[in-house]
């Protein structure tokens, strides 16, 4: 906290932690006590009690889920004010919300990180688990092709512009109907029109409005709400680390030591949502020489015996490393 009475600052911390298991991107998730929803890990920063803000964060991961994080980065800081209103839905910091000297709540600021996990492991604490990232963004999957609820989105969205061409030239643009192409790295964006156009269940509940009765349908499509404003930390998150992909050999900090590049190229496609060719995509792998075999075969997975390769991480020292090419799966 900083500030004088009459303008309290709380310093808070978020965390995305993110890993894949088989076919999904998963989310780490918490329920704290008594909260109406799921939330990602967050907590208060204590100056007094930890030197850097990622060490505190790896303190209260660690608290809240029983799980230690490996890669973690800076995602953004969150600062908006009555971005955790109404009421704040504080249990996600631990408690009541704190107040100024007008009886007002203060301004909360949350500072997100981005973690990366090789493998979801169980967390063994109550109200933890891993959730895949589609439960919350499920018209972010493409990888089946175009899905089938958007257009759900689309015409309530249509019926959201109205005559107004450039709210419908966005829509159009950021959920790719009327022929428009789709963007994987527009998550937020996407998410935000969401919440402009009151579709977006936390948008009703921080204006301290009832929400409007949607369709089970169209409910379904849009996703599953969160706590405070932390959907939209996520959809930060995936939309970085979608746009990583392609200039960061970071999908390898979710990979284990030895992995098949049919895993590979699942896990690839969980995080980007898109499908991929497969030729392509290891022929692109071989130009940029960022795996090597380790001469033994994956006979545990019950199918066609596959080799088995390692991420070559000591090119990261010795020369500027890109990403992987997203070469995708055309009809």
């Amino acid at each position: 906290m900083s500030g004088t009475p009459d303008s309290l600052v709380v310093i808070g911390l978020s965390a995305v932690v993110v890993a894949v298991q088989g076919d999904d991107a998963l989310v780490l998730a918490v329920r704290p006590p008594g909260a109406p929803l799921e939330g990602l890990p967050f907590g208060p920063f204590d100056p007094k009690g930890h030197r850097t803000f990622e060490l505190a964060l790896r303190a209260f991961v660690a608290a809240q889920t029983r799980f230690s994080l490996g890669y973690v980065e800076q995602l953004y800081t969150f600062g908006d004010k009555g971005r955790d209103a109404p009421l704040a839905d504080m249990a996600a910091a631990g408690g009541e919300a704190p107040q100024d000297g007008d009886g007002q709540h203060a301004r909360v600021i949350s500072v997100g990180y981005l973690g990366l996990a090789t493998a979801a492991v169980e967390t063994h604490a109550p109200g933890s688990d891993w959730r895949p990232w589609t439960r919350f963004f499920p018209y972010e999957d493409w990888r089946e092709g175009r899905p089938e609820a958007m257009p759900l989105i689309e015409e309530a969205l249509r019926r959201w512009a109205g005559p107004d061409a450039q709210r419908l030239s966005r829509a159009r643009l950021l959920f790719a109907f009327d022929g428009a192409p789709w963007n994987e790295e527009r998550v937020l964006e996407r998410y935000e029109l969401l919440y402009e156009a009151g579709l977006a269940r936390e948008a009703a509940r921080d204006r301290g409005e009832a929400a409007a009765a949607l369709p089970a349908p169209l409910s379904a499509a849009l996703g599953e709400p969160m706590l405070s404003d932390h959907r939209r930390i996520l959809a930060t998150a995936v939309s970085r680390l979608r746009g990583k992909l392609k200039y960061r050999p970071v999908v390898f900090e979710l990979m284990p030591e030895a992995f098949t590049l049919s895993a590979l190229q699942r896990a690839v496609e969980a995080i980007a949502g898109v499908p991929l060719h497969k030729q392509n995509f290891r022929r692109a792998l071989e130009r940029a020489e960022l795996v090597e075999g380790l001469g033994r075969m994956d006979v545990e997975t019950g199918g066609r015996p596959a080799e088995l390769y390692r991420f070559r991480r000591e090119i990261l020292g010795a020369r500027p490393v890109s990403g992987l090419s997203l070469p995708l799966l055309r009809d």
